[in-house]
């Protein structure tokens, strides 16, 4: 069964995470994504590590777990664009391809002539993504941008972790490197987009990716609840800043997470704690008597949950309707039977370590489903297959880039 991208081609020059990240996404729904690498040293994130993919032996092989997480489905190819020879290449490539990516600095590329400006000529169809810090204007436009700088720039940071006057106070960065991740799917999306447009008009676009765009733009309620009253929102550890009780809870062997999304389950969650009584409290009969009294339900909540067990909390809740939940580590969340059931480890052959496991895209197409096609590709694997098969290159022309080092 054909993905639902499979009449699209994507020549993927981006490095690091967030422009591979979109690229695995279209690679996933059936793109052939052509994954442009430096010849002798690929993408940076192949040496981000350790750890490393193990072969059958237990040894180290040289793909970096990080480079794993965001390059299946792609094809790999080593081409020198710095070049002319390589610039060549890229350009014949970009005539017969559907979408660009690249996380170069602003005009990185123009010195090569692999612009938008310069590639639209050649191919006027081109969707043309670019992926930078700040965007292609403003004042921070040459700057280099970096996720966890982003983060702390962009307000993540004066949100997350624990609340002022609190043991271990201060700002914390995300556990992954959200902001790219989130940039990948803002990018793929409007990839997506951009392909819907030219379906009507027969042209394509250049599409300006920004870091800090998209860091402030998800900063979603937090944002508006600053728009709307003027007053910066505060780090309040796992603490909701509208929602009341909503964050993490002492038990009796860990801890666990109680998410009250309205009156009606807050009530139900008293019956069951055993003091009804709360909920006819009006300090916290309503989420808003609750948030403006948390200083004093919270600590009464907190004395009630240590009697019981994560497990026996989640039993007595569950049934009634109550959200709640454990708070995982890795290993238990890839043993949880809901992640099982649902598939979200895959497996894929590898050539170095006979299979590589991977994280199961949580798209799920009942016409096209997502096809785990390949494994992210070895440096160059597949450097002569496409450039034979695209752009007619002979075993000996082939030897010949290679002697001069272009591929």
């Amino acid at each position: 069964m054909s993905g639902a991208l499979s009449h699209i081609r994507v020549l993927d020059l981006s490095r690091v995470l967030a422009g591979p990240w979109a690229g695995q996404i279209l690679a996933d729904l059936g793109a052939e994504v052509l994954k442009v690498e430096r010849p002798g040293a690929g993408d940076d994130t192949r040496h981000w590590g350790p750890p490393f993919l193990r072969d059958a032996r237990g040894e180290n092989t040289t793909e970096a777990a990080y480079y794993l997480s965001a390059n299946r489905n792609k094809k790999s190819l080593t081409v020198d664009f710095t070049r002319a020879e390589g610039q060549r290449i890229i350009r014949e490539l970009v005539a017969q391809s559907d979408i660009l990516l690249e996380n170069f600095k602003v005009g990185g590329l123009a010195a090569y002539g692999l612009d938008y400006a310069s590639l639209k000529e050649l191919n006027p169809r081109l969707i043309y993504c670019s992926i930078t810090g700040f965007g292609q204007d403003g004042p921070y436009a040459q700057r280099a941008g970096y996720d966890f700088m982003i983060q702390g720039l962009g307000g993540l940071m004066s949100l997350t972790g624990r609340a002022e006057g609190e043991e271990g106070a201060g700002p914390v960065k995300v556990g992954v490197a959200l902001t790219d991740i989130l940039t990948g799917l803002y990018a793929s999306t409007a990839v997506l987009g951009a392909l819907a447009h030219r379906e009507q008009s027969g042209i394509g676009q250049h599409i300006d990716m920004a870091l800090l765009d998209v860091q402030v733009a998800c900063l979603a309620n937090q944002a508006m609840n600053y728009l709307t009253t003027g007053v910066a929102p505060r780090r309040m550890g796992n603490a909701h800043p509208n929602i009341v009780p909503y964050q993490d809870f002492p038990t009796a062997d860990g801890d666990f997470i109680l998410t009250v999304g309205n009156d009606g389950q807050f009530r139900k969650f008293c019956e069951i704690a055993g003091h009804a009584e709360w909920a006819e409290d009006p300090r916290f009969a309503s989420n808003s008597a609750r948030v403006a009294h948390r200083d004093v339900l919270i600590p009464l909540i907190r004395q009630a949950t240590v009697f019981r067990s994560t497990a026996e909390w989640i039993a007595a809740l569950e049934p009634a309707g109550v959200p709640c939940g454990p708070i995982n580590d890795l290993a238990q969340v890839f043993a949880d039977p809901q992640v099982i059931a649902r598939g979200l480890k895959v497996e894929l052959p590898h050539p170095l370590a006979g299979t590589v496991p991977g994280v199961a895209s949580p798209l799920r197409l009942s016409a096209t489903p997502v096809q785990y096609r390949n494994a992210p590709p070895l440096l160059g694997e597949h450097t002569d297959a496409v450039l034979g098969e695209l752009l007619g290159l002979d075993a000996a022309a082939l030897a010949g880039l290679r002697e001069r080092q272009v591929i």
